[in-house]
């Protein structure tokens, strides 16, 4: 996985404000960018608006084919990785 995150990296291919699986990056990281987004917002009276969103099942609905596909087409994610990746989405 390391390998993956890498490639990634160097790719640049890592949204800007992705923080899992990023170095000094956690949850608290997130939840310290998204208060102070509203503490600024706050100080500028702008209306704030906060959505949250439970993706915690997201994983199981996604076609792990699809997923593959474009781990390769967009990622280009090479066939080794691909395979572990297979082996470890049907185990």
């Amino acid at each position: 996985m390391e390998q993956v995150i890498q490639h990634l990296e160097e790719a640049d291919l890592m949204p800007e404000f992705q923080s899992a699986y990023r170095k000094h990056h956690c949850t608290e990281s997130v939840l310290m960018k998204v208060l102070s987004d509203i503490l600024d917002a706050a100080d500028s009276r702008h209306l704030t608006f906060l959505a949250l969103l439970d993706l915690s099942a997201a994983f199981n609905t996604v076609d792990h084919d699809i997923l593959l596909l474009r781990l390769e087409t967009l990622f280009g994610i090479g066939v080794s990785v691909q395979a572990w990746l297979k082996s470890f989405l049907s185990d």
